[in-house]
């Protein structure tokens, strides 16, 4: 509204435009309050999924470790004993 106009409203009229305007004020800040906590919200799951992510790749990285442990000690275990890992291929071979 121009300047004029206002001046032109009764002191009813400009109470009246005072009192929609702080309802929509009111109606705003609640507006921004809910869109802050979903803001907040969303960043709590994207921190949360980015420490989910971090621990897979750890836990990745321990899974890598004892199956490669798991590989050297069968290594070893055949190097040491032969017979064992011949006796190991017969078995596989007749479960074909």
């Amino acid at each position: 509204m121009k300047q004029k106009e206002l001046r032109k409203l009764r002191r009813t009229e400009l109470l009246e435009l005072m009192l929609q305007m702080q309802e929509e004020i009111d109606q705003l800040r609640q507006e921004n309050q809910e869109l802050n906590q979903k803001l907040l919200d969303r960043r709590i799951t994207l921190e949360q999924t980015g420490s989910i992510a971090e621990a897979a790749l750890k836990l990745n990285k321990v899974f890598e470790a004892a199956q490669q442990a798991a590989e050297d000690y069968l290594n070893s275990i055949q190097a040491e004993h032969p017979q064992v890992s011949k006796a190991g291929d017969d078995t596989d071979a007749g479960t074909e």
